[in-house]
């Protein structure tokens, strides 16, 4: 089969399209044919990326967490999935990814595909709206009528956090360039700040929550924002230091997502009612590869980048 595989750790150049041993499906396993998988920049500067489990070192992995395809074959014991079905998956750390012809996963990490997308708009989902969902209902436990500040709003992840907390009730204010103004305003934010020309402390006062999808400074700026018992989430930045964070009273949780069928299940029950979608800014073609992470490496990604895999 096709993949793309990493000959060596750092950036795009270590990426390598060729061919690769393709998998079958184990006990418990289930062998997906992958029809498209969504692009995460920063998966290439992740340790996880590079070892097993037990963190000893992976020879020639391959990237790719978020999947969208149809299974291929299924391992003894599986009894949830049928060969011919169209799913969509986050797929574990550790293992080999989605950006080959055939990937394995497990039956607890496939969820079925939501009908109302294709391939490509289905893989642009998973990791980034579980990354939103379990940041704002898991860590900050947001309720309705509550106010969220979003940082990075436009991107991937931002995307959906914007959809979810408005859908949740909540008064949204989004942090992105004025280019993604309208755009925000469509997904339903309720007001937007230009970071280009106003620094959000300026005009921002006693929110609830603030997810940080941006770091740097970010988070010791947000502190000034967030009223008493509010509560500070970050995916991008480890808690400040104690003299940061002396003299507020807020919460701090930085997490790492991680695969949730029940919830993928019901992201996908929200996209079919058309309540949330995904973004998808660019598609290429999985021998581009190199190509799409140098673009997403670049920063200022409106939604996500997706590799086709199957056209």
């Amino acid at each position: 089969m096709k993949a793309v595989r990493l000959h060596g750790r750092g950036g795009p150049d270590h990426l390598v399209y060729e061919n690769a041993p393709q998998p079958h499906a184990g006990v418990g396993e289930v062998l997906v044919r992958v029809y498209a998988t969504g692009v995460i920049a920063n998966e290439l500067k992740w340790d996880v990326t590079y070892q097993t489990k037990a963190g000893n070192p992976r020879a020639l992995p391959i990237p790719g967490r978020d999947l969208s395809g149809v299974v291929e074959e299924v391992g003894h014991g599986v009894t949830t999935l049928v060969p011919g079905s169209e799913v969509y998956a986050m797929l574990d750390y550790c293992y080999d990814g989605a950006e080959a012809e055939y990937t394995i996963a497990l039956p607890s990490e496939l969820a079925p595909k939501p009908g109302t997308l294709d391939h490509v708009q289905a893989a642009a989902v998973p990791l980034s709206a579980l990354t939103a969902w379990q940041a704002l209902f898991e860590h900050a436990n947001l309720v309705a009528g509550q106010t969220v500040l979003i940082h990075g709003a436009a991107g991937g992840v931002g995307v959906f956090a914007v959809q979810l907390a408005r859908l949740a009730g909540a008064h949204v204010i989004a942090n992105a360039s004025a280019r993604n103004r309208d755009f925000l305003f469509e997904l339903g934010a309720t007001e937007v700040i230009d970071y280009t020309t106003t620094r959000f402390e300026d005009v921002v006062q006693r929110v609830d929550v603030v997810f940080d999808l941006v770091g740097g400074d970010i988070l010791q700026r947000s502190l000034r924002v967030v009223k008493p018992a509010g509560v500070l989430v970050s995916v991008v930045s480890p808690r400040p230091a104690a003299e940061v964070v002396q003299g507020h009273d807020a919460r701090f949780a930085w997490f790492v997502v991680e695969p949730n069928l029940e919830q993928l299940i019901q992201i996908g029950t929200l996209i079919d009612a058309g309540h949330i979608r995904p973004i998808v800014e660019t598609v290429l073609p999985l021998s581009e590869a190199r190509q799409a992470y140098e673009q997403g490496a670049k920063g200022h990604t409106r939604g996500k980048i997706v590799l086709r895999v199957v056209n």
